[in-house]
């Protein structure tokens, strides 16, 4: 998937398409995500579509929900959609991080030697 030791490091257009790409899988990671939360409070708490967005989006950022549970069903909906939103938010952040920390690592450690300078963008 991405460059080896022995490989040049992209050139910036190329790192920067990289880059796109996965802020893109991050972005469709948070509306799905979103999506099975406002279904979810809707299903089994009954909420507008905007308090089930609300709560859902704060679940998301990490702020926890607005509107308190109310039934059994929602509470148990409420604590598994908390801890998934909780992995959600660390697999963002790796998904967005990955590309970053592998051109700096790949910068340091290739094999300038046998390869030349990087090529300029």
């Amino acid at each position: 998937m991405y460059e080896s030791r022995r490989e040049r490091p992209l050139p910036m257009r190329a790192f920067v398409q990289r880059l796109g790409t996965h802020l893109a899988a991050t972005l469709a990671l948070f509306g799905l995500s979103l999506a099975i939360g406002i279904l979810g409070y809707r299903q089994f708490e009954e909420l507008a579509w905007r308090d089930a967005f609300l709560n859902s989006a704060m679940l998301l950022g990490g702020m926890g929900p607005v509107n308190a549970p109310q039934t059994d069903t929602g509470k148990l909906f409420a604590g598994m959609y908390a801890l998934y939103a909780g992995l959600v938010f660390i697999i963002a952040a790796g998904i967005l991080l990955a590309p970053v920390l592998h051109r700096l690592f790949h910068t340091l450690h290739w094999d300038r030697q046998s390869m030349g300078p990087p090529p300029r963008s």
